[in-house]
C-alpha cells in the first residue's frame, strides 16, 4: 500500500515528495495561460530556445534527416528544428496520413515518402551528417502476426540507419522500456545499470540498441541513444489518458502507480540539443535516458486532474506496486538540464483541454501494463 511505502526507508523522503510534484494543479488562484487549439500547442511546442537554435545554426548545409518523422514526436520535432533556423529540414516517412505531409510542409519542412523497410530504400535518402532516427513500433507489437515487423523495425532499421551514415551524428531515440522495474523507493533505473526488458516490444527495443551500438562502434560513428519515456502533450500521454478516464467515470488502474512525465516541447527540445553529445571523449556511443527529473503518484495525479475538471472524483482500481519503470535523470541533468515545463503547467493544460472536447490522438499509452503488452 502507500502508506507502507512511505514509511519504507530509505526512500521515505523521496516518496513524501511525490505528491508535491503535481499537488495545486487545481488551483484558481495563479492558472497557467491554456492552450485552447492545436495552432496554440503547437506553437508552444516548437517555439526554439536559444541553445536549440545554436544546435540548429551548427549543422550549417548539411540537411537534417528525421526518418520515421510521421509519429507522435516527429512533426513537432522537426517545425521546432525549422523554426530554430536550420537551414533544410527532411521528414521521411511512408506518410499513410496525408495531412501529417501537408503540416510539415506548410511549416517548411521537406518530405521524403519512403518505406524504411523496403530493399534499397536507405539508400534513395541523400547524405547528411545530422540524423534523428525516430522510427519505431510499438502499438501492437507483441501479436504474433507483428512479430517480424515488430524486430525488423525496431532492431533490424536502427542498424542499418548506422550503416548507412557512418559519418553522421545520429540521435538514436529509443525507449525507457528496455530497463527493468524499479523499487519506486530507490528512484529509477539509470543508464549504467541493468536492463530487463518486459515483452517483445522491449527486447526489440534493447536489440535495436546493441546492434546499433554495434554497427556505430566498429564505423567510429557518433552516436547518442537517447531512452525516450513519457513524453506527453495535450492530445496524447499519460496525463491524456487519465483526464479521459476521470471525466468518463473509468476506472483507473493503479498497480502501475507511479510514472515520470516530460512535456513534449521539452522533450524536443532536449533531443535537438542531443546532436552535440554524440561526440563523446572516448569514442563510445553515449546512452541518455531522457524523461522527467521527479517520480509522480498516479493516484495523486488523477485527482489532481479531478480538481481541475471541475471536482470530478476518479474511479481507481487495484493498488500500486512497489516497483514501477522509472528513469534516473542525473545524467541528463548534467548534460541537458532539467526540463523546463513544471508539472502543474502541463498537468492544467491537458486537463482544460480535456475538458473542452480537444482533439485527441486517440493513442492510448497503455502504461498501466505490467506485462509489456501493448
Amino acid at each position: 500500500s502507500m502508506e507502507a511505502l512511505h514509511s519504507a526507508s530509505p526512500g521515505r523522503a523521496r516518496l513524501q515528495q511525490l505528491d508535491h510534484h503535481v499537488r495545486g494543479v487545481g488551483c484558481a488562484n495563479a492558472p497557467p495561460p491554456l492552450l485552447s487549439s492545436e495552432e496554440e500547442l503547437l506553437e508552444q511546442m516548437t517555439a526554439p530556445t536559444a541553445a536549440a537554435s545554436a544546435v540548429a545554426h551548427s549543422c550549417g548545409d548539411s540537411p537534417i534527416l528525421l526518418l520515421g518523422v510521421s509519429g507522435k514526436m516527429g512533426p513537432s520535432l522537426a517545425v521546432l528544428l525549422q523554426r530554430a533556423g536550420a537551414k533544410r529540414v527532411i521528414g521521411v516517412a511512408r506518410f499513410s496520413d496525408s495531412a501529417q505531409r501537408d503540416f510539415l510542409e506548410k511549416h517548411g519542412v521537406e518530405t521524403m515518402a519512403v518505406d524504411l523497410l523496403a530493399d534499397g530504400a536507405l539508400d534513395t535518402l541523400p547524405d547528411s551528417r545530422h540524423v534523428f532516427m525516430l522510427a519505431g513500433f510499438k502499438f501492437g507489437a507483441s501479436s504474433e502476426a507483428n512479430a517480424g515487423l515488430t524486430w525488423a523495425m525496431n532492431t533490424l532499421l536502427p542498424a542499418d540507419v548506422v550503416r548507412r551514415f557512418p559519418a553522421a551524428r545520429i540521435v538514436y531515440v529509443s525507449s525507457g522500456n528496455v530497463y527493468p522495474f524499479t523499487d519506486v523507493a530507490a528512484g529509477g533505473s539509470a543508464e549504467t545499470g541493468p536492463t530487463g526488458p518486459v515483452g517483445e516490444y522491449a527486447q526489440s527495443r534493447l536489440g535495436g540498441e546493441r546492434l546499433a551500438i554495434h554497427v556505430a562502434t566498429q564505423q567510429h560513428t557518433p552516436l547518442c541513444v537517447v531512452r525516450l519515456f513519457y513524453a506527453t502533450e495535450c492530445r496524447y500521454g499519460i496525463v491524456h489518458d487519465l483526464a479521459q478516464k476521470v471525466l468518463g467515470g473509468e476506472p483507473i488502474p493503479l498497480a502501475m502507480g507511479h510514472v515520470n512525465q516530460i512535456w513534449q516541447g521539452d522533450a524536443n527540445e532536449m533531443i535537438v540539443r542531443c546532436l552535440p553529445l554524440c561526440e563523446t571523449e572516448d569514442g563510445k556511443p553515449r546512452v541518455l535516458n531522457l524523461t522527467g527529473t521527479h517520480v509522480l503518484s498516479v493516484r495523486t495525479l488523477a485527482l489532481e486532474l479531478g480538481k481541475a475538471l471541475g471536482g470530478q472524483a476518479p474511479v481507481f482500481e487495484g493498488t500500486e506496486a512497489s516497483t514501477a519503470l522509472l528513469g534516473d535523470t542525473t545524467a541528463m541533468v548534467r548534460a541537458l538540464g532539467a526540463p523546463a515545463t513544471p508539472i502543474p503547467q502541463f498537468v492544467a493544460w491537458v486537463a482544460a483541454w480535456v475538458k473542452t472536447g480537444g482533439r485527441s490522438l486517440n493513442k492510448p499509452t497503455k502504461f498501466e501494463s505490467r506485462d509489456g503488452n501493448f
